[in-house]
């Protein structure tokens, strides 16, 4: 019987092996999701005839002899700000209701190049922001699985898929990995394009992915990064192998700065505990590091730069929206944004520069830096996707994030470990956070 448990590698070699079909994983997949959907509620879209055709034509695509892709066969689930030109996008918001794209997103194309099956779409906090959607988390029902990607969060963590695509702007690839317990990647800004992707905020939006193993994160990695000259933020050029990278031998021991941020008051008292114990445990290999007084400021630019970029990309949608269209948490963000100057908006700017400069000078002593994922585990209620104060800054910073699930607290919950590198470094980020997984299970 094929599991559906499978990681997108073990997925892919199955199938190019002929272990196994795209339709039987497939069929696998969505006799899981019948069974644990009711509960998680993961998906926006999902059409199980239509995500059965997908497979049944890779199928006779590899039975033919055509080439395949990396990921052929493989299911993913894309979160609902992605463009499909088969399925609706409406961005978790009754504005968009019944929207059909005519293009696929560019991330969208490129997952179905590698020959990947877009199983359904993932419910999104509404237009992206902090409006919770209705899915729950899998590890427990009445705990919130984060935001604003939660349904591709959560879709991974209960085995419905082997990966899923989402988004990130404040906290919302990080923090939803961390809560429901799987991999999350936020590549640097510019190594994969958002073009196709809902827009909210220009310099901070970024593409993440969701899956159960470093080496999943790097094989979809190595799918998406291709440069697209509609991407702003992309520079032309052949980005190296992460899958490469991330599977290399550490030439040396690495070391590790242990960066706790000004909003460590924040961490709940299981997070901190449980970091103080982990970074006792890796002994010389990691050091505390204290931030500049300056770095303080990087949380009001960053709220800055999100208000007066969301009333610029949706406040045309404001305007139009009539009583429960639109949430108050997205109206009054854009109204903070139109009463925001254009001199606070561009010091806001002029600040993620010099602070980014000064990131990248201390990491020219370090591999990378440790700090928490999320100030706590999984919160109770659906309300509340969570603080993502412990993921702004390295937003705003355009750095890659990786979320690690190697703790827990005393009754299982789940407890993120984030690394961050120099922006371009994703490879090194992937392998350093696969060294540490190493590392933490030894210890155990």
């Amino acid at each position: 019987m094929v599991r559906a448990a499978l990681t997108a590698v073990e997925a892919a070699a199955a199938i190019r092996s002929g272990a196994t079909t795209a339709a039987e994983l497939v069929a696998a997949c969505l006799d899981h999701i019948a069974k644990h959907e009711p509960t998680v509620q993961a998906w926006q879209f999902l059409d199980r005839d239509y995500a059965l055709a997908q497979a049944r034509a890779a199928d006779r695509a590899r039975q033919a002899g055509a080439p395949l892709g990396p990921l052929h066969g493989v299911p993913i689930g894309i979160k609902d700000v992605f463009d499909t030109a088969d399925m609706p996008t409406e961005h978790g918001s009754a504005l968009f209701a019944g929207r059909r794209p005519r293009t696929d997103a560019f991330a969208v194309a490129r997952l179905r190049q590698a020959g990947a099956v877009v199983l359904g779409k993932t419910v999104t906090a509404e237009l992206a922001y902090r409006t919770p959607g209705k899915t729950r988390n899998p590890r427990d029902p009445a705990r919130s699985p984060g935001g604003s990607s939660s349904g591709s969060a959560a879709a991974v963590a209960a085995a419905m898929v082997p990966v899923a695509i989402g988004t990130q702007t404040g906290g919302s690839t990080i923090r939803p990995a961390s809560l429901c317990g799987v991999y999350g990647f936020k590549p640097s800004l510019g190594l994969v394009s958002r073009t196709g992707m809902l827009e909210t905020s220009p310099t901070l939006d970024h593409v993440g992915w969701f899956a159960r193993s470093i080496a999943d994160l790097a094989l979809v990695g190595d799918t998406l990064a291709a440069f697209d000259a509609e991407d702003v933020a992309m520079t032309p050029g052949s980005p190296p192998s992460l899958a490469a990278i991330a599977g290399e031998t550490m030439p040396v021991e690495p070391k590790l700065a242990f960066v706790r941020t000004p909003v460590w008051p924040k961490a709940e008292p299981v997070v901190a505990e449980a970091f103080l114990e982990l970074i006792e445990a890796l002994g010389d290999r990691v050091e505390p590091v204290d931030l500049p007084s300056v770095f303080a400021k990087a949380w009001p630019a960053h709220g800055t730069i999100v208000d007066v970029e969301l009333a610029h990309c949706l406040g045309d949608h404001e305007a139009a929206a009539a009583g429960a269209a639109m949430s108050d948490l997205v109206r009054e963000a854009i109204q903070r944004g139109r009463g925001t100057s254009a001199v606070d908006y561009l010091a806001a700017r002029d600040l993620a520069t010099k602070l980014a400069g000064e990131i990248d000078d201390l990491l020219f002593a370090y591999d990378g830096i440790i700090t928490p994922a999320a100030v706590g585990p999984a919160p109770l209620g659906l309300a509340s996707p969570s603080d993502p104060a412990f993921c702004l800054l390295w937003t705003l910073l355009g750095v890659p994030a990786l979320n690690l699930p190697l703790l827990e607290t005393g009754d299982g919950l789940p407890i993120g470990v984030q690394i961050v590198g120099r922006r371009g470094a994703d490879g090194r980020v992937l392998r350093l956070g696969r060294w540490l997984g190493r590392r933490v299970a030894a210890a155990a």
